[in-house]
């Protein structure tokens, strides 16, 4: 398939923010910004105090609190919105009736991002001011500019996606932890679908099964309650050879705190 043919797709995907993920098309791989936890298990958010939820009347997208009034999400998540009729769930385990709903004062989406390939795909949410004393909440830490953590570490990702089980609720927080991936192996199992670049890090087994999914898009991927990826993208949800591909916080560092001050 043309790189050309794999640009519209991801087009017409993108211009769709409740679509948060490619049909199969007969000859056309299918491409996925993430969205779901695969293989993991429910959670509560005292676990991941700082995760959040993307909302617009639904949940869209996950998120993270990094500090006072912040929150970082993915670019293709707020791509074409609207700040009015989005809203954030702080302090909940249950998307659709825990915690409490927080206004977005301002989206700023990278400037660099690029939704053909999907690089860049960062978005900082400022956050109105709400009063949190009985919301449970707690912000990630943030690695230093080009931090990096070496390949097979244990990761965890977290998230209200699709969990691909009718048994497994969408309701509940989930998390599934994976390992992360050689940069360069990566990028030869996406040789054909485009540029794993260096704002990109994977994680995921070469056996599949365990991955993020629709849903999950712009959540956590975390160790030790320090952020190091935001859910981006990959080739279907948890199938083999084919790690999800996140967007590395570290590499734009300087930018998060140059909006933020964080």
């Amino acid at each position: 398939m043309s790189l050309s043919c794999k640009t519209l797709l991801l087009s017409l995907l993108l211009a769709c923010i409740g679509c948060l993920a490619l049909s199969a098309v007969p000859a056309v791989p299918e491409l996925r910004l993430d969205g779901r936890i695969v293989g993991g298990v429910q959670v509560s958010i005292k676990d991941y105090p700082y995760q959040i939820s993307l909302q617009r009347n639904f949940h869209m997208c996950g998120g993270s609190l990094i500090g006072l009034g912040w929150a970082l999400t993915a670019a293709h998540c707020v791509e074409s919105a609207s700040v009015e009729l989005l809203k954030v769930r702080v302090g909940a385990t249950h998307k659709d009736n825990d915690g409490l709903i927080v206004d977005i004062q301002r989206i700023h989406r990278h400037p660099n991002y690029n939704s053909r390939i999907i690089d860049y795909d960062y978005a900082l949410l400022e956050l109105a001011s709400f009063d949190g004393t009985n919301v449970t909440q707690a912000f990630v830490q943030l690695p230093e500019q080009n931090e990096d953590i070496p390949d097979g570490t244990l990761v965890t990702i977290t998230g209200w996606g699709n969990t691909q089980s009718a048994e497994e609720s969408t309701d509940v927080l989930r998390a599934v932890t994976v390992p992360k991936v050689n940069q360069t192996q990566c990028t030869l199992a996406y040789q054909n679908f485009g540029n794993i670049t260096d704002r990109m890090l994977c994680a995921g087994l070469s056996e599949g099964g365990k991955d993020a999914c629709q849903g999950d898009s712009g959540g956590p991927l975390a160790v030790n309650g320090k952020l190091w990826g935001v859910v981006s993208w990959g080739f279907g949800c948890a199938r083999p050879e084919y790690p999800g591909v996140y967007s590395r916080v570290a590499a734009v560092r300087d930018w998060i705190a140059s909006i933020s001050g964080i």
